[in-house]
């Protein structure tokens, strides 16, 4: 690689607003523990699930904003959790908004630590159901267009038909963070849709 006298971060930035994904996958390696640290230590009542959640929708927003980030204003990990923070904001404005009470839900003493065995799976139903009614040729031109951090996890699941246990394992990644890429690839590939009017 050339020497651009740039930090290794800086040019991970630098690539990333070039539309360089897998620049933006690095920066996403390099900065989710501090992040996902960040909101479990400023917002107690948010649970690691959603901790996850939070996390993947703000590095998308970051992937689409990345053009906005100025360095000679703050660090990355700053801008970047920033934006958590206000992710983290809306969604438990909008929590307050669905359930007033903020009631709380508690799982039997024998159920897994994640809670993931207990809880009908959702997007496992969707993402069943669009297996078989889609081609695998249509499929795969969404997918294509999903940046890399939601891509390889959603080939792996759709295209490949591997099982969210297989797909940890095989990424090195946990259940829940699998079960969140794969919720936001599912909402992106219906964006998609949607704005082609399929």
């Amino acid at each position: 690689m050339e020497r651009t006298g740039l930090r290794p971060i800086d040019e991970l930035i630098q690539l990333a607003k070039n539309g360089n994904g897998l620049a933006f996958t690095a920066l996403w390696d390099r900065h989710i523990d501090q992040l996902r640290s960040y909101i479990k230590n400023r917002f107690k009542n948010i649970d690691d699930y959603d901790v996850d959640d939070i996390c993947s929708r703000s590095f998308e927003k970051a992937f689409r904003q990345i053009h906005n980030y100025d360095e000679t204003r703050s660090q990355f990990l700053t801008w970047l959790s920033t934006i958590a923070r206000n992710t983290a904001l809306d969604s438990l404005e909008k929590e307050k908004r669905v359930h007033p009470k903020n009631q709380i839900v508690y799982l039997d003493d024998d159920s897994q630590s994640s809670g993931f065995e207990g809880i009908p799976d959702q997007t496992e139903d969707a993402l069943n159901t669009l297996i078989k009614t889609e081609s695998e040729e249509e499929r795969i031109k969404y997918i294509d267009r999903l940046p890399d951090l939601y891509r390889t996890v959603a080939r792996k699941r759709l295209i490949d038909g591997m099982k969210y246990d297989e797909i940890a394992e095989n990424m090195d990644l946990e259940l829940n963070t699998v079960k969140t890429r794969l919720r936001r690839a599912k909402q992106m590939m219906d964006s998609m849709r949607a704005d082609s009017g399929e």
